[in-house]
């Protein structure tokens, strides 16, 4: 497992082609998630007008996460799992390995993204990913997130600074469901959730991380060299 200084020193994939140039990808095995919170927002802090784009690909150990504006009440009991309190958006959500994490560190304004667009963007990168296994899923009005049948396969969150986002999405591939029932997922009481082995799906986290990869990086606008699509 690694530690939060390590993270920057990791080598990432040389930059995609076609359609997502300047985007660097980094596979980060299971690692905390507090330092790589904290690498993110560094990332983001430090980044130029040139600074490559990048996506981590990774799990994290079981951890319950914050958002900025979450209601403590909806994590309904103790159950020794800790939780830390971020800045994204949205409520509480669980992490844990056999949960695949991408985080899009995307400047928005360079690819003529607005931030609803991204958030669209990502919800069908996972539909797509699940539609390439057999399972048909779907979005929902008001909910952010992939739902497969009503039940929740895929949350996102992110912050966005200086047209700049960090944090990104949740894939359930072969992750253990009981955390989930000890608090209201994404602020809505009753939630189910649902994960890909529940349809026979066998591949691992990597796997499907690549499948995930390969979605975003089709829909992903390339980059502009004006910041914004040619009229």
């Amino acid at each position: 497992m690694l530690a939060g200084g390590e993270l920057a020193a990791l080598p990432a994939q040389a930059p995609q082609s076609a359609g997502t140039s300047a985007l660097l990808v980094r596979r980060l095995g299971c690692v905390d998630y507090e330092p790589t919170w904290h690498a993110m927002r560094a990332f983001t802090d430090a980044r130029s007008a040139d600074t490559p784009d990048e996506i981590w690909l990774l799990e994290h150990p079981p951890v319950y996460t914050l958002g900025q504006a979450g209601r403590p009440e909806h994590l309904l009991r103790d159950v020794g799992i800790p939780l830390v309190k971020i800045d994204r958006g949205g409520q509480i959500t669980y992490h844990g390995p056999g949960q695949l994490v991408a985080y899009l560190l995307i400047d928005l304004h360079r690819r003529g993204l607005k931030v609803r667009e991204l958030v669209t963007l990502m919800e069908q990168a996972v539909i797509d990913c699940l539609a390439g296994y057999g399972v048909s899923a779907e979005r929902k009005a008001g909910a952010p997130g992939v739902y497969v049948d009503g039940a929740k396969i895929g949350a996102l969150g992110l912050r966005v600074r200086n047209g700049r986002s960090y944090h990104g999405l949740a894939l359930n591939v072969d992750v253990d469901l009981a955390p989930f029932s000890s608090i209201n997922p994404c602020g809505y009481e009753g939630l189910r959730t649902v994960r890909m082995k529940d349809f026979g799906i066998a591949d691992d986290v990597a796997s499907v991380g690549e499948h995930l990869l390969a979605a975003l990086q089709r829909l992903l606008p390339p980059v502009y060299p004006a910041g914004r699509p040619p009229a």
